[in-house]
């Protein structure tokens, strides 16, 4: 199996991908979350490479599907500048060959305070290149009373 993420190509046979003390599915997840987060904070009208027109896109309860309309919602967030920091990220296979995300940092948009988020991402191997069927979006903000 040959496949490429951004840049990065990994080459592996069989059901034992495994790079380094990583498995495949770790590898290529960290490398989609770091690209992503990477272009997210510099340009985030340039996420549509990561996307399909099938692609689901889950923000704070708001639902959109295709890449155009996920970039249009990324695009229009109200604020110039973001910072993301990730505390920890998860990567599972699935029984359908895709990749499983779950990530949990802060993020420091414009001058607010730094606040917690969680994103999950499913990705899948269209062509060669990983891109993100789903994608799921909270603020950790906790409502008591």
């Amino acid at each position: 199996m040959r496949a490429s993420i951004h840049g990065l190509e990994i080459i592996g046979s069989g059901g034992g991908f495994r790079m380094g003390d990583k498995p495949i599915w770790e590898q290529i997840g960290s490398s989609f979350v770091q690209h992503y987060y990477h272009i997210f904070d510099t340009d985030r009208t340039q996420l549509g490479s990561l996307y399909i027109d099938a692609s689901c896109l889950t923000w704070e309860g708001q639902q959109c599907q295709g890449k155009t309309a996920i970039v249009e919602k990324l695009s229009s967030l109200p604020f110039q500048k973001i910072q993301h920091s990730i505390t920890s990220q998860d990567h599972q296979p699935t029984p359908d060959s895709c990749i499983l995300s779950m990530v949990v940092g802060q993020l420091k948009a414009d001058e607010d305070p730094i606040i917690g988020f969680h994103q999950i991402f499913i990705l899948k191997n269209i062509n060669d290149a990983w891109v993100c069927t789903n994608d799921m979006f909270r603020l950790a903000l906790h409502n008591y009373g």
